[in-house]
């Protein structure tokens, strides 16, 4: 788990609610603060769609981002900065074997329940703080450290200027 604090505030929310900096993650879960506190559960509910939908759509557990994010965005646009705001990604389920080869980390796909990133805007900063979940105990750290170095990797390339906290 690393935690980083995002220098250019402006930057990093245009991509995250207007550009595609996060588009083919999923959400897990966000909550807004604005006039009222607005919660979405980022969890697809199966029952909504028929079964040909759901092949068809390749609907999976949790929403893309991408399909949430107008509707979070509209929350957020106006004259006023939210109070705060937290959204908790997570790397697509497919991508994670790629992953795990690409990094080098020795285990397989269904071990791994998970890979996070926790975004949090609150007393006027933002900051994002990975995480990861594994199906069993291991006192080994390469998956995170993987992951941290990942994130850390992919902020660099979109040119998001951070510190580590």
């Amino acid at each position: 788990m690393i935690a980083f604090r995002i220098e250019d505030k402006k930057k990093f929310t245009s991509e995250l609610f207007i550009g595609e900096l996060f588009d083919r993650f999923f959400l897990r879960e966000a909550v807004i603060v604005t006039f009222n506190t607005f919660s979405v559960d980022g969890r697809i509910r199966q029952g909504y769609y028929t079964e040909e939908e759901l092949e068809e759509g390749r609907i999976e557990e949790y929403s893309l981002w991408s399909a949430v994010k107008p509707f979070c965005f509209s929350l957020i646009k106006g004259k006023k900065l939210p109070e705060s705001f937290r959204i908790v990604f997570q790397y697509p389920d497919a991508a994670v074997e790629r992953f795990l080869v690409d990094s080098g980390v020795s285990m397989r796909a269904e071990q791994v329940k998970g890979l996070y990133l926790n975004v949090r805007y609150e007393s006027g900063q933002i900051r994002c703080v990975t995480g990861t979940a594994a199906s069993y105990f291991t006192m080994d750290k390469s998956l995170d450290r993987a992951w941290d170095a990942a994130v850390e990797r992919y902020l660099k390339a979109r040119q998001i200027p951070f510190s580590l906290d």
